[in-house]
């Protein structure tokens, strides 16, 4: 069969070895700040961390090697729920549902502007190396959407 034709199988380590959630690509300032120098050195140089809220899985490599979130120092969003959504800045989820129980957006608001800010140090305080303003924004819409 003409190779042009054949669909190649899509690259795995993208995606996280226990829950096969993609992963999003984390650069090395984030996990540094994340893992430390030992849980560091147990990962690739390049890794990636595990969106789905429900898997332990923190972050993970080309080599399927993981690091849990019952070994990070700190709790994360949103593998718990309780942890700062916007680490930077300290906002919520209870804060964000307050908003939406005032039918307000003042501190959703306020936080995603922050975030896109100089003060924003999504680098290291995001477990995700990314801003949070789209975790936020979505945050806020499903919960007014559920009221």
């Amino acid at each position: 069969m003409n190779k042009a034709f054949v669909r190649e199988p899509e690259a795995t380590h993208e995606y996280c070895p226990r829950c096969g959630s993609k992963g999003l690509a984390v650069g090395e300032e984030t996990l540094q700040a994340f893992l430390g120098p030992e849980l560091r050195r147990e990962l690739a140089q390049t890794a990636s961390f595990c969106p789905l809220p429900r898997c332990e899985v923190a972050y993970f490599d080309v080599l399927e090697r993981t690091v849990l979130v019952s070994a990070l120092g700190t709790p994360i969003y949103p593998k718990d729920p309780a942890a700062p959504i916007c680490p930077c800045f300290g906002l919520t989820c209870d804060d964000i549902e307050q908003d939406v129980r005032e039918g307000v957006v003042t501190r959703t608001r306020a936080a995603v502007e922050r975030a896109k800010s100089a003060e924003a140090q999504c680098l290291v305080k995001s477990p995700t190396g990314r801003s949070c303003q789209a975790a936020v924004q979505g945050y806020y819409m499903r919960r007014r959407g559920e009221g």
